[in-house]
């Protein structure tokens, strides 16, 4: 059972005092100012949660394995800035990996028309997940459904809002389905966005490096089909912090790194 502190729940105050405003009919008065305080709580607590999530820096990179095979390309990258995404949900230096394999192409940006596409004209949809590592299952969310892409100007413009409003909820509103793996004492790895009814593996399972854990899908806070991951120092994301992390890859040049590829490199996993 996963902690409930009054600072996870700033989303609701901010719910209800914004509803307060919203209803209030009578000037200044009880309501109004009722609304106006719980809006304040909600930002301070916000606040204050983000402060205890920004984690120190310094921090040696843990090398894990790639949870993907084949060509994919790096989004919101930590090579490319920290935090790559925010300190929220431990997301400090997460990346985002969308699936571009030779010949086979990913549907446009279109900036009118259609407002999204069905996840499956993807290829990362359906792609498998698998273990960076030896670990434990410790958390297993399913039953979200994949939505429709953002690939288009009103799409991202819903989206900035739904992930807004997502980002006041529980983890599962804004990663949708996702499994929460322990590798280490101290080390969790999040993967995000799965697709509904692909997670192969429950809580307490042990699993070894590259065993598939779920399947690639377009779930939660998503403008396409893609696999969001971390790694973070406590199995909760609303209160742990992020921890960075290295890979052994290989460039569409054949040279081969290790660390984290940058925002829009196509790369390969490459043996340690």
């Amino acid at each position: 059972m996963r902690p409930t502190t009054l600072r996870t729940r700033h989303g609701l105050f901010l719910a209800v005092g914004a509803l307060c405003v919203l209803l209030n009919r009578q000037g200044l008065g009880p309501l109004w100012y009722t609304g106006v305080a719980l809006l304040a709580l909600s930002m301070l607590l916000r606040w204050s949660l983000w402060r205890t999530q920004r984690p120190p820096r310094g921090r040696t990179p843990v090398r894990v394995g790639v949870p993907v095979t084949g060509r994919w390309r790096a989004l919101n990258s930590p090579a490319t800035k920290v935090p790559s995404h925010t300190h929220s949900h431990a997301q400090t230096y997460a990346i985002d990996l969308t699936h571009h394999p030779a010949g086979r192409p990913t549907p446009a940006f279109h900036w009118l028309r259609p407002f999204g596409v069905r996840p499956h004209h993807y290829p990362a949809f359906g792609s498998p997940v698998l273990a960076p590592a030896d670990g434990v299952v410790v958390a297993v969310v399913d039953g979200t459904r994949d939505h429709l892409s953002r690939t288009s100007l009103p799409g991202l413009l819903y989206l900035v809002v739904e992930g807004f409003v997502r980002g006041m909820g529980w983890p599962r509103h804004l990663w949708g389905n996702h499994v929460v793996l322990k590798l280490d004492e101290g080390v969790y790895a999040g993967f995000a966005h799965l697709r509904r009814g692909s997670p192969c593996v429950a809580v307490g399972d042990t699993v070894k490096a590259g065993e598939r854990l779920a399947e690639c899908g377009n779930s939660g806070n998503s403008s396409e089909p893609h696999l969001h991951f971390q790694l973070m120092n406590g199995p909760d994301p609303e209160t742990a912090q992020g921890l960075p992390f290295a890979w052994h890859y290989e460039d569409d040049d054949g040279a081969r790194h290790t660390g984290v590829p940058a925002d829009l490199v196509h790369f390969t996993p490459a043996p340690p």
